[in-house]
């Protein structure tokens, strides 16, 4: 069983309201909260379709709660902040190229695909992946190549997840599940 509570500020009748058509500039509260609901929910279901998240963030949604409603917003940006630092790291690391360390690399790189896992950042993964088998093969082309990709799929999902979670305050809290008496 699921419970809703929608406080209801009008004491007309809502059938009359919602038979009065475009006539009527006021939307019952309820169909507001409704649409913006299934707005976070298409928004979300792109992410997917689109590769950019796996079953990972959907695990860590299932975590969030009403005693950590923020959960998951919580974990995406504390991600964002440790894997901006290891950014940095490895931007480094491919300045120093006489001779590049790939056992450096390939450890930061570790670490990144660490995070970008927690939060299920598909292909952000999947490019730390590729990195570091040209890391493993020695190829310094390949991982200034796969790392600038890496960067541009990494401000992408940065970009829509922010979108994202600002689209989902602004629907309110979801419905949460009640335990049956």
């Amino acid at each position: 069983m699921f419970c809703t509570v929608v406080m209801f500020p009008y004491r007309h009748n809502v059938n009359a309201m919602l038979n009065d058509g475009p006539r009527s500039s006021v939307r019952p509260l309820f169909l507001r909260l409704n649409q913006s609901r299934r707005q976070v929910d298409a928004m979300k279901q792109s992410l997917f379709d689109q590769g950019l998240l796996d079953e990972q963030f959907i695990q860590l949604e299932e975590l969030q709660d009403d005693a950590n409603p923020n959960f998951v917003e919580e974990i995406v940006t504390l991600h964002y902040r440790d894997s901006s630092r290891l950014i940095s790291s490895i931007e480094q690391a491919l300045k120093e190229r006489n001779p590049l360390d790939f056992n450096k690399l390939d450890t930061l790189m570790h670490q990144f695909i660490g995070s970008s896992s927690s939060i299920g950042a598909k292909k952000v993964k999947a490019e730390c992946n590729l990195f570091r088998e040209y890391c493993r093969a020695g190829n310094a082309e390949g991982c200034m190549r796969s790392f600038q990709q890496l960067k541009k799929e990494y401000a992408a999902l940065r970009k829509k997840l922010e979108a994202y979670f600002q689209l989902a305050r602004q629907a309110g809290p979801q419905e949460t599940a009640c335990r049956s008496k």
